[in-house]
C-alpha cells in the first residue's frame, strides 16, 4: 500500500514468525506485559517493528507531506524469503529510501554480508571394505575437496572489511552425510557449506573456486541461497550479522532499524515498551526528514 503517488520512503516488515517452543513461561500466542516488557512470539522479530511502523504512519498528517510513503508487509521471511521475492517478481518500483523494521535495539544498521549456501553431491563406487581398491570412496573425495576449499578460504579471510563486526568472509561446513555401513566403501556423500561474504568480489571468487574444483572431483552442486552483500551510504557504518529482506531490495538507501533488545527466536521473546516508544519517534523523525 502507498500514501500519495510520489513517494520517497518505504517501510517493510515480515508478518511470519518461527514456531514457539515448549519452554515458554508465558503464552507465546498472547501479548503479555510485565515490568514494562512485552512478551510474545515474534514480538521482537518483528511484530514490534510493524507496530511502530503503523503507529508512526497513523500519527502522520498526510496532507502535509510533499512525498508519500509506501508500506510493504511480507510473508515467509523466516524460511524462504518468498514474500519479498514475490514483490520483486512484480517489478514494482521501490522507494529510494527503505526502512526494514527488523530488531536492532534502536540502532540504525546500513548493511549486511551476503549469503552463499551450497549442497555438494559426490558419487563413488561401492565395494567391500576388505578390498577398497575395487571401489571409489565418495567420502574421501568429499574430504579432499573440503581440504582444498578450506585452504582457499584461509587466504580469502585475510582480506577484511572493518565495517563488519566479523570483518572477513566466513565459511562453515554445516553438514556432511554419506555411507551405509562400516564394511562398505561409500558410493555417495553430500556436504552443505555456508559462506557469509563481505563483498561481490569474494562471491565471484568462491564460485570460480568451486567450479574449478568440480572439474577435479566430479561432484554436482546445488545453490541453496545466493544473496548479495550490501552497504548503504551512512555517516557511521554499522552492519548486521544476519540476513534480512533488505538484501533483496534494489533501493539506493536501505537501512535496518527496529526494537530491542535483540532476542529473536528465543523462548520468552520480548521487547521493552521504552524501545517501542523510541522506535515510533525514530520513524516519525525519518518521515519528517524525507517526506516533508
Amino acid at each position: 500500500m502507498s500514501i500519495k503517488e510520489k513517494y520517497n520512503l518505504g517501510f517493510l516488515g515480515h508478518t511470519d514468525t518461527v514456531q514457539g517452543g515448549s519452554d515458554w513461561i508465558y503464552n507465546p500466542l498472547k501479548l503479555t506485559e510485565i515490568d514494562n516488557k512485552l512478551y510474545g512470539l515474534g514480538v521482537c522479530d518483528m511484530k514490534g517493528g510493524i507496530a511502530a511502523i503503523l503507529k508512526a504512519v497513523s500519527d502522520t498528517d498526510w496532507n502535509k507531506l510533499n512525498y508519500g510513503i509506501k508500506l510493504f508487509f511480507t510473508y515467509d521471511e523466516e524460511i524462504g524469503f518468498e514474500g519479498i521475492k514475490e514483490i520483486n517478481r512484480l517489478n514494482m518500483e521501490m522507494p529510494k529510501n527503505m526502512i526494514i523494521g527488523e530488531t536492532t535495539n534502536n540502532e540504525i544498521m546500513n548493511g549486511s554480508k551476503g549469503l552463499l549456501e551450497f549442497k555438494m553431491d559426490f558419487k563413488g563406487k561401492s565395494a567391500h571394505s576388505s578390498n577398497p581398491e575395487n571401489g571409489i570412496n565418495a567420502i574421501e573425495q568429499c574430504m579432499e575437496f573440503l581440504g582444498e576449499l578450506k585452504k582457499f578460504h584461509n587466504n580469502l579471510k585475510l582480506e577484511t572489511d572493518n565495517r563488519f563486526d566479523i570483518p572477513y568472509t566466513t565459511m562453515n561446513i554445516g553438514k556432511v552425510e554419506g555411507g551405509k555401513s562400516i564394511n562398505i566403501v561409500p558410493n555417495s556423500c553430500a556436504t552443505y557449506i555456508d559462506f557469509r561474504v563481505i563483498n561481490e568480489e569474494h562471491r565471484i571468487r568462491i564460485f570460480e573456486m568451486i567450479n574449478n574444483l568440480q572439474g577435479k572431483y566430479k561432484f554436482e552442486y546445488k545453490i541453496v541461497n545466493d544473496i548479495n552483500p550490501f552497504i548503504s551510504e551512512s555517516k557511521e557504518s554499522k552492519t548486521t550479522n544476519f540476513i534480512t529482506e533488505a538484501s533483496f531490495i534494489q533501493s539506493k538507501n536501505r537501512y535496518i532499524l527496529g526494537t530491542g533488545p535483540i532476542n529473536a527466536h528465543e523462548a520468552n521473546e520480548y521487547i521493552t515498551i521504552e524501545s517501542l516508544d523510541k522506535l515510533v519517534k525514530q520513524y516519525k523523525q525519518i518521515i519528517d526528514e524525507l517526506c516533508l
